[in-house]
């Protein structure tokens, strides 16, 4: 039985699952994701779960390197976009389950590789997602996750926030301090000790630069508004002018950052955190 807070949890992403998958999934998030699969070695024939997977963007290009993927998500509607996704490309080694990743309905020892493309890293009780991700791996397999780095290197938020505080004086943003839960392992220190905690060893954490393209202030809107419910949160108490607003302000900001040559780009701070399942 899911619990009334994964309820929630799994209500608000299906609020927006149609716009991530519209605006979201298929960017630059595609191009981190064979980062991230090359540096864990996934290769062609192995067996992949993907958790928290949204509509596809870590699992897709698995499944387009030959590997055999199960991706699982706690949003139905998520799992619906996949499957489409996976319908279009005939991708039959792909499949979808929806799933809590706070409790896989999954065998001990089964996957070759598991990871997670900021996705975990949301979880209200981080420790325990990561455990099932590697409960799940076989002894020897490997656990890998894709995080946002310091809240301050993540560029793309702290325009988008900028932007509102210039429309909306007094609004207050997001606090380095007490920041939410997408930033809870942000720190390189941070994520190499609870993965180690988890029972991973040869744990190795990669910091990457990811580039994110933007080629107006409208499409940065949509970008950041269909990517996670805080930022839907975030701005839902905004009237129309004050969004409107917002939208003309990210404009002047996209081109002065593009110098006119299209796209901006914006650049993330993000860490990938590798480790090995003790046999």
């Amino acid at each position: 039985m899911i619990s009334t807070e994964a309820s929630k949890i799994s209500k608000a992403w299906d609020g927006i699952a149609i716009n991530f998958d519209r605006y979201v999934t298929p960017t630059a998030n595609w191009i981190l994701a064979k980062t991230a699969i090359s540096l864990a070695g996934l290769r062609s024939g192995m067996h992949f779960l993907d958790v928290a997977s949204g509509s596809g963007a870590l699992s897709l290009p698995a499944a387009r390197l030959g590997a055999k993927v199960l991706a699982v998500d706690i949003s139905p509607v998520m799992i619906e976009r996949l499957k489409a996704r996976a319908d279009e490309e005939g991708l039959s080694n792909l499949k979808g389950q929806v799933m809590d990743g706070h409790h896989l309905d999954l065998n001990d020892n089964t996957f070759d590789i598991a990871g997670s493309q900021f996705g975990v890293m949301l979880f209200p009780n981080f420790q325990r997602g990561l455990s099932e991700l590697v409960r799940i791996t076989r002894p020897g397999g490997t656990v890998f996750l894709v995080n946002f780095g310091p809240i301050q290197k993540v560029e793309f938020l702290n325009v988008f926030i900028g932007a509102i505080q210039e429309a909306v004086p007094g609004f207050k943003g997001l606090s380095p301090e007490a920041p939410p839960l997408p930033f809870q392992i942000s720190e390189e220190d941070v994520l190499q000790k609870k993965m180690e905690e988890a029972g991973l060893r040869n744990v190795k954490v990669n910091p990457v630069v990811h580039k994110l393209s933007f080629r107006s202030g409208r499409e940065m809107w949509n970008w950041v508004t269909s990517s996670n419910p805080i930022a839907t949160q975030m701005i839902s108490g905004l009237d129309d002018k004050q969004k409107n607003q917002v939208v003309k302000i990210l404009e002047e900001k996209m081109e002065e950052r593009s110098k006119g040559q299209e796209p901006a780009i914006l650049e993330v701070a993000v860490n990938i955190g590798i480790g090995e399942k003790v046999k």
